[in-house]
C-alpha cells in the first residue's frame, strides 16, 4: 500500500537557462506532472544515485582490506559451474 504524506517544503531559487526550463516545461506536459515535481525527482535521482555510489566504494573498501578465502572462491565457481543451466 502506498501513503502519500505531505511533507514541509522549502522554497529554492535554482537559475536554469532558456533550453533547460523549455524541456523541463516540455516534459511536465507530456508527463501530467509540474516543473516542480521533476525537479523534485531529479534531484532525489541524483541523491539516491550518490547513496548508490557511497555503498559500492564501501564494498569495494570491503573486499579491498579483506579480500575473499582462496578455498571459498574455488568451491563457489566449481558449484557454479556444477549447477548453472545450459542455454
Amino acid at each position: 500500500m502506498v501513503y502519500h504524506m505531505v511533507m514541509a517544503r522549502r522554497e529554492v531559487l535554482v537559475q536554469l537557462d532558456d533550453e533547460l526550463v523549455a524541456r523541463l516545461d516540455h516534459l511536465a506536459k507530456r508527463t501530467g506532472v509540474s516543473r516542480s515535481e521533476l525537479l523534485r525527482r531529479g534531484a532525489r535521482a541524483i541523491l539516491e544515485a550518490d547513496e548508490w555510489a557511497q555503498a559500492d566504494k564501501r564494498l569495494i573498501e570491503g573486499y579491498t582490506n579483506y579480500p575473499p578465502d582462496p578455498v571459498l572462491l574455488e568451491t563457489s565457481r566449481r558449484l557454479a559451474a556444477e549447477t548453472a543451466p545450459e542455454w
